[in-house]
């Protein structure tokens, strides 16, 4: 399980209420001190483990960090990203929309919440999401469920 505590988004400097390209910010739509618990499987658990244990911890916590303990950009991120799709993907998928961005794996793993069956309510807890935004954002995802909610139904009203 993992607890998040804040956020560090990048912005302009102009726009920040630091003056600084990474304001911390409480978690979107929680209250300031709000946490927000995130269940992780038991493989992330062991690589986080491992990661800690080589690499420790910044001071304020993060696990990635620059060698002088920076916040690690949004365009070095792009870099190592576009990157590693080349290694993990074939070039017809490199080529295509496919994971473009790390945040494409956000909309992946909840439409793959939401195919095997976890319910919006669970889902949407897990995303930081309303219901309401879950549903609305993820409803053609969940298209093509019909015999599985028949058969779900059936077995409700045996019982």
């Amino acid at each position: 399980m993992l607890t998040l505590e804040k956020t560090r988004p990048q912005g302009n400097t102009r726009y920040t209420d630091s003056g600084e390209a990474h304001d911390v910010r409480g978690l979107k739509h929680r209250e300031e001190t709000e946490t927000q618990l995130v269940p992780i499987p038991p493989e992330l658990v062991a690589f986080i483990r491992d990661h800690i244990a080589m690499n420790g911890v910044g001071e304020d916590g993060r696990l990635f960090r620059t060698r002088t303990g920076g916040v690690i950009s949004g365009s070095a991120y792009a870099k190592v990203w576009k990157e590693a799709r080349t290694y993990a993907f074939t070039p017809d998928q490199v080529a295509s929309p496919l994971a473009a961005r790390p945040y494409d794996l956000r909309h992946a793993a909840v439409s793959l919440w939401l195919n095997a069956g976890v319910h919006a309510p669970e889902a949407a807890e897990r995303a930081g999401h309303g219901v309401d935004v879950m549903l609305r954002v993820y409803a053609k995802c969940i298209d093509g469920q019909q015999e599985v909610a028949n058969a779900r139904i059936l077995e409700a009203l045996a019982a």
